[in-house]
């Protein structure tokens, strides 16, 4: 679910949700334009205007870093003029609801990652649209997402490893980006032990079938939103795609554990809720077994009085056999020691 701008706070906040301060360029007002920075040998040298980007790219050591969120097409079309990034590439940018994959345009990469966050109660899905090539990234954030001002401030704080380049900024993007669907399933998995729990600590009539269903499909959704970035990772890291510098593809192997993991999580969650439906359904036989059980039961003891007075009729006169004047009170004591019998029987066995 991709929400629009207008219920989008565009606040940077750090891991915790906490208000970070706005860039200069956020801050000058440009709408969609979160960051644009250049970097030389791990450290910022200045925030640049986006119609500067593409001199500061071209210069030997120097990385630009621009980040954009729901950037408007002309925007998107400055950002193409001063990098070359290709066509098809900044079409995809321009809109949602692309599917997770990798491209290479030339000696480009431009990637697509979904993005989750938990809001009120529901997971909301973003996306974030990456271009990295010599001397540049651009992401560019669709929907619910964490502001990057975190990765960047991270990266900032530690020079020597930002001397990498554009490849260990798309390194830290795309392993935040990880990082942030553990809170999303750390929730569904409380939710899910909760139901786990209830199976049979209450009758099944109380189990919320509709939870449950609605609990798997977003399992299912985050995991189509997870699985894709395996793939993605791995081309990274075996060197399928050759921007990226040799040395820093291990660093993605990192990322790749971390999605394997969510996706065994996520796999090993869908599993348990299937075991929860499966035993509501078999615990609901089982109460309904019963039912027919003690039913039965009461039914046979009734069948014993329903079946003599069918034989003699209502009308008594000293039956049976006619005159016989005990007749009366031994039908009724036949009825009582048999009723009686039948009662003790059922009850032992359990079946009342």
């Amino acid at each position: 679910m991709l929400l629009p701008a207008s219920l989008n706070r565009e606040v940077a906040l750090d891991a915790k949700n906490h208000p970070l301060p706005l860039s200069p360029a956020r801050q000058g007002g440009e709408p969609g334009l979160v960051n644009s920075g250049v970097y030389a040998d791990g450290r910022r040298v200045k925030e640049i205007p986006v119609d500067e980007a593409g001199e500061w790219a071209r210069r030997p050591g120097h990385v630009v870093w621009i980040g954009l969120f729901e950037p408007s097409p002309e925007l998107l079309a400055r950002v193409q003029a001063q990098l070359g990034l290709h066509d098809l590439a900044i079409e995809d940018a321009g809109k949602a609801h692309q599917h997770p994959k990798i491209e290479q345009y030339g000696d480009a990469l431009f990637i697509v990652a979904r993005t989750a966050q938990r809001i009120e109660g529901r997971i909301a899905f973003g996306e974030t649209h990456l271009f990295v090539g010599r001397g540049y990234v651009v992401s560019v954030r669709h929907g619910a997402s964490i502001s990057y001002a975190t990765v960047r401030a991270r990266c900032e704080s530690c020079p020597i490893t930002l001397a990498n380049g554009a490849d260990y900024i798309l390194y830290a993007i795309l392993d935040f980006i990880v990082d942030n669907y553990q809170p999303v399933l750390e929730t569904l998995s409380a939710e899910v032990e909760e139901i786990e729990d209830g199976v049979f600590a209450r009758p099944s009539g109380q189990l919320d079938v509709h939870q449950l269903h609605l609990l798997r499909r977003e399992l299912l959704r985050l995991r189509n939103a997870v699985v894709p970035l395996v793939e993605v990772c791995r081309r990274l890291e075996h060197a399928e795609v050759a921007p990226i510098d040799p040395a820093m593809q291990p660093l993605f192997r990192d990322v790749t554990d971390h999605v394997q993991r969510l996706r065994e999580g996520i796999d090993g969650m869908r599993e348990v809720l299937a075991f929860a439906f499966e035993a509501r359904l078999m615990t609901g036989q089982a109460e309904q077994t019963e039912i027919t059980r003690r039913l039965a039961a009461w039914a046979a003891i009734l069948a014993v009085p329903t079946a003599i007075a069918g034989i003699y009729g209502m009308n008594f006169d000293h039956m049976p056999e006619l005159k016989w004047q005990f007749g009366y009170p031994l039908v009724l004591g036949v009825i009582l020691a048999i009723c009686g019998w039948l009662y003790w029987r059922f009850r032992k066995n359990g079946w009342i």
